[in-house]
Order: C-alpha cells, then structure tokens, then sequence
C-alpha cells in the first residue's frame, strides 16, 4: 500500500509543487489538500492519511494548533512532518514540541522532500537538524531534568538515545552498537516508554532540554 500524504498550506503554489513532487513516486499518494490549520482535523478523521505535510504559519489556524489537536483527539493519528521555511523558526520547535514528527524545508531539493516523507511514514528516524538541537538545549528546564533522572535509563538505553539525538535510525544505530535491529528497537520502546515519550522526537527533545545529551 503506497504511503497517503495530505498536504496543509496556505499557498496553492507550495502545494502544487508538493503533491507533483510527491504523485511521481510509486509509493507515495496524495490523500488531499486544505489551505489551513482549521480544516486538518476533519480531513484527517475523512482521509485517514499517513503523513500530514503541514504548513506552520497559516492564517486562520496555525500548525502547531493543528498538531495538538490532531494528537488530542484521533485515537492513531497520523505522522505530522512541519513544512517551514527556516529551519532555526521557534514556530517549528514548538510545532516538535507540540508532537509533531520532524520538518522538512519548503526550499528542499524533490529528493530530500521525499525522502522526508518516506522518513517520517517508517517513524525509525528523525529530522532534527543542528540548529533546533542547539535551540532545544537552550530551553533547558527543570522538569526536562526530573523527568531524565527518573527515568533511570539503562546504560545500554542511555546510548540508544545518545544515538537518537544524532539523528540516526534504527539500522544506523545497530550497527554502530553491534547488535539487532530488532533489539534496537526495543530499546528505543523502552526509553520512550520510560520518559513518557509519544515518539523520538519527544524523546530527543528532553534528551536536550534535560542537559543529558549537549549539541555538538
């Protein structure tokens, strides 16, 4: 089954050239448009899209409200990708914080937005660049702290999520670590399940915002 895409932004141009982009790949489908925020909820619960390629500044409703209320109220939403701009935007750290999946530049070359998307459906890595890292840890707050040190991670979990906050999927971190994917995959289970964590994003953002892991 080819992954559903609806794509949310306010410009037209911008979704033309998305959904062109993304109706040339084999497994990849264009599930439907809407022009803002305020229409993704019932586009979403209609379409039962994969992946929402989102627009963060919209007129009426943004993508940051969209997201909660997405994550709030579907009982197995979708995968949300923040469509930007520029990447070093607060409105897109927000957006991550919000619960969406990763970003993705509206400037990216057609390989990079494809692969974001494809990136984002498999949920086994993350789009996280340098500059939202360094933002993250620049937040650092006290309850980020608690939460990490209650976690009590494992040593073995402690670097899976090292290897998370660089980026790397699954596969990656396998063999860095010289082991199973499936057993990374259970340790990656077992850290978001320990942190309270929705998905990896949310797990690297405390990683930062706690101080236990530093850009760089």
């Amino acid at each position: 089954m080819p992954t559903t895409v609806l794509l949310v932004d306010d410009e037209p141009l911008v979704r033309a050239g998305l959904r062109a982009i993304l109706e040339a790949q084999p497994d990849i489908e264009v599930a439907g448009e809407a022009s803002d925020g305020a229409a993704v909820l019932p586009m979403v619960r209609q379409l039962r899209p994969d992946v929402v390629a989102m627009d963060v500044r919209m007129p009426l409703l943004d993508g940051i409200e969209a997201t909660r209320a997405v994550l709030r109220t579907v009982a197995e939403p979708p995968k949300i990708l923040v469509v930007t701009t520029f990447e070093n935007d607060e409105y897109v750290y927000d957006a991550l914080q919000a619960g969406a999946d990763g970003f993705l530049l509206k400037r990216a070359a057609p390989a990079e937005i494809v692969q974001a998307v494809r990136m984002v459906a498999a949920g086994e890595s993350l789009l996280f660049p340098a500059s939202l890292r360094k933002l993250a840890a620049s937040r650092g707050n006290a309850r980020a702290r608690e939460v990490m040190e209650r976690a009590a991670l494992t040593a073995r979990e402690a670097e899976v999520l090292r290897l998370m906050a660089r980026g790397m999927s699954n596969p990656e971190i396998a063999r860095t670590l010289i082991l199973g994917t499936e057993t990374v995959k259970t340790h990656v289970s077992a850290v978001l399940a320990k942190l309270g964590a929705r998905d990896r994003t949310q797990a690297v953002i405390a990683a930062y915002e706690s101080g236990f892991v530093v850009p760089g």
